[in-house]
């Protein structure tokens, strides 16, 4: 029968460095290559019966490899402030002082920049950027549809607002990335309720289509119908994405009788899924067009 691997009570739980556990006498290096400890970075694990997070890695991060002055940053630090995480096996993002000299580290995507004043603070007893830094940082390093996402995420948790990040885009004015924070503010919208609402909505604008207006009520002589994810009220024009949360059949069938009642109100509701997003967005988008097309002519005839 094979050995049990060896599973000391002090570190049952726990996210530990490795050398340590070794000189302590806890530990043989082939211990810590049993199924017992999993490897989250270079001589840092954790009790392999410990649910790794993004966040569980964040901390081993600051706590052990990131020297002082830098700080978890970009999508890392917006997760830490309850926006959705990247998947556990993500890299960490990090930014670090120009000046300091860090080597590449496998499970870290660092970064480089200057600290201002206000740019990192304590969240959780972790060093992390600001929530204006971080929105800043990432509207410099991804596409804007993605930074946007974030945003959404950011000041629908009311972490910050768009006149603060308005105004810390334009007090850095001429420097890389105020203007890509000032476009991503812009485009941006405390109403939406899933990273992909966000997608839906960034690109159906960025095609060209007016902005529709998020988690829209719809009343019937002062009763709720229901909420819309992206509307057009002037138009009767909606879009509605379907996520997995209809895995649950009895839930799918409420929102198909509530999107029922709508139609007999004369609303137009196109749905969308994530697999439409990736493979057929141009068809998507030609159909939404369609439909604010048709009740525009519709309108101006009447």
């Amino acid at each position: 029968m094979p050995k049990a691997p060896r599973r000391p009570p002090q570190l049952r739980g726990r996210v530990f460095r490795g050398s340590i556990a070794v000189s302590r006498g806890l530990l043989s290096r082939n211990d810590l290559r049993s199924s017992a400890w999993r490897p989250l970075f270079r001589d840092i694990y954790a009790d392999a019966e410990v649910r790794v997070t993004h966040g569980i890695r964040c901390a081993a991060v600051e706590r052990w490899l990131i020297p002082p002055g830098a700080a978890i940053a970009g999508r890392s630090a917006a997760a830490l402030y309850g926006c959705p995480a990247p998947a556990a096996s993500e890299p960490v993002d990090v930014l670090v002082p120009r000046a300091t000299r860090v080597g590449p580290t496998a499970g870290l995507r660092i970064r480089r920049g200057e600290f201002d004043p206000g740019d990192a603070v304590d969240r959780a007893g972790l060093r992390v950027t600001s929530p204006e830094r971080t929105c800043w940082d990432l509207a410099r390093w991804l596409d804007v549809v993605e930074a946007v996402v974030v945003l959404d995420g950011m000041l629908a948790r009311r972490l910050t607002d768009v006149p603060a990040l308005r105004e810390y885009a334009l007090n850095r004015a001429g420097r890389r990335g105020w203007r890509s924070l000032l476009r991503a503010v812009d485009l941006a919208d405390a109403g939406a309720e899933s990273p992909q609402e966000s997608r839906t909505r960034v690109r159906l604008v960025l095609a060209g289509l007016p902005r529709p207006q998020t988690q829209w009520v719809v009343a019937d002589k002062g009763r709720f119908v229901a909420r819309l994810d992206l509307a057009w009220p002037e138009f009767k024009v909606a879009v509605e994405y379907d996520g997995l949360w209809h895995d649950d059949p009895e839930q799918f069938q409420r929102d198909r009788r509530r999107l029922n009642r709508l139609l007999g109100n004369e609303w137009i509701v196109l749905h969308v899924t994530a697999k439409r997003l990736r493979d057929d967005f141009d068809g998507f988008l030609a159909e939404v067009r369609a439909a604010l097309q048709a009740r525009s002519r519709s309108i101006r005839s009447r």
